[in-house]
């Protein structure tokens, strides 16, 4: 018999990822045989800070049996922002009471994730939450550096889109610049450099100063041109992070994009409506139109052809299990005074499960979840770097090598040195 006043809801917040379907189908299906009722809510926190309970759907294993295997959601998604403000975030807690949702389990990123723990604060214990962390960006610190969901899954077919490039770039001689998602981090750009071998990548995290200019980015890609140039070679592609926009003076960017870029409702800078790959591409071309040369470039911006991708196997197995995970957390005896009695962020740590507690997950600084950056320290960094075509100290000091670039930049060589000196 089903406990008809134990309802475990189910909601994703943010954008799509690879894997969401999987995690329902697998939550549904262990709430189902625990016996309790599986309630989706459609469209994240959207119709719950309106107080609007007409939005969900009620789940049986009939219905999610077959679905892990699809990309999207079947429950829709959304960026409401159930903390924006205090009355809204009341509202989302009442709603969901009146819904008699006495479990609630959150799939989303970074700010899916924030709001799922000030859900789990201001409900008091009569909600228990747990989160599944979600998000192509694999931005969130989870333990044992195990990616985020949906991660892989964005990376493999975003390899094949670049490799389908590389060819079409030295066929025709071209170079191409791709503009990879991720909001703050360089994860993704980066996994699909390295995995497709692009000439170059280019991540945020490779800058030290917080601001950076729009002719710091435009100096290592021209300085790619030029030695690849040198070496024979008129094509390439680079993978430039998203991320990178986010360490530009954001008024300067407006002033040369001639559009406002607005924000979201967490506050994020909408990067998706900033046309960062033509404007890369316009700056880049018209340097080499100075020297009268002609530079065709082809601009474009990968990721929304990643984020509804059909999950690979990798994160059907993994969110199989975080969905399966995020029921026994839930269903699990609260210990009393425990950071996780109200909720977690549910994680797989060995090939074990592990409940990480949200306040585990917040920045003390800024009470937000915590950003994973790329460690450029990291041997996996470096070995990326070892196989770009990029500019390096070594080769400013290579006098013959130095010749060859300034000729190609029609230079002369102590004047090349000193221009891209600051890429070492």
């Amino acid at each position: 018999m089903v406990n008809s006043n134990r309802r475990i809801g189910i909601l994703v917040g943010g954008g799509p990822a690879p894997g969401i379907n999987s995690v329902i189908s697998a939550a549904v299906i262990e709430a189902v045989n625990s016996k309790h009722e599986a309630v989706g809510i459609k469209n994240g926190f959207e119709f719950l800070v309106k107080g609007d309970t007409s939005q969900t759907v009620d789940l049986g294993i009939e219905d999610v049996s077959t679905i892990h295997t699809q990309g999207g959601s079947i429950l829709h998604t959304s960026r409401t922002n159930p903390t924006r403000r205090a009355e809204d975030l009341q509202t989302c807690v009442a709603t969901l009471e009146k819904l008699n949702i006495s479990h609630l389990i959150t799939i989303g990123g970074d700010d899916t994730s924030y709001g799922a723990s000030e859900i789990a604060r201001a409900a008091n214990g009569r909600i228990r939450v747990a989160h599944v962390p979600k998000t192509i960006d694999n931005d969130l610190p989870l333990p044992g550096d195990m990616p985020t969901f949906g991660y892989e899954t964005a990376r493999h077919v975003g390899a094949g889109i670049v490799m389908n490039i590389k060819e079409d770039s030295r066929t025709t001689n071209r170079w191409y610049f791709i503009v990879a998602m991720g909001r703050h981090a360089g994860h993704l750009a980066l996994g699909i450099g390295k995995a497709a071998a692009s000439t170059l990548t280019i991540i945020p995290e490779e800058f030290s100063k917080p601001i950076i200019s729009l002719s710091d980015i435009c100096d290592v890609l021209e300085g790619a041109i030029l030695k690849r140039k040198v070496a024979g070679r008129p094509d390439g592609v680079a993978i430039i992070a998203e991320g990178i926009a986010s360490k530009l003076n954001l008024s300067d960017l407006q002033s040369i994009a001639g559009i406002d870029i607005p924000r979201d409702e967490y506050g994020n800078i909408r990067l998706a409506d900033l046309p960062l790959a033509r404007i890369l591409r316009a700056e880049v071309e018209g340097r080499f139109k100075e020297r009268g040369e002609a530079m065709g470039i082809v601009d474009l911006t990968l990721g929304y052809e990643l984020r509804s991708a059909a999950p690979i196997p990798f994160d059907i197995d993994y969110t199989r299990t975080l969905g399966h995970g995020a029921v026994s957390f839930l269903l699990s005896e609260p210990k009393l005074g425990e950071q996780t009695e109200q909720g977690a962020m549910i994680c797989i740590v060995d090939s074990q499960l592990r409940a990480v507690p949200f306040d585990d997950m917040r920045d003390p600084e800024t009470g937000k979840t915590i950003i994973r950056m790329v460690d450029t320290d990291s041997l996996y960094y470096d070995v990326a770097r070892r196989y770009m075509i990029r500019l390096e100290q070594a080769d400013l000091e290579d006098e013959e090598l130095l010749g060859k670039l300034a000729e190609c930049a029609s230079m002369q060589p102590e004047d090349f040195k000193r221009r891209f000196a600051v890429q070492s």
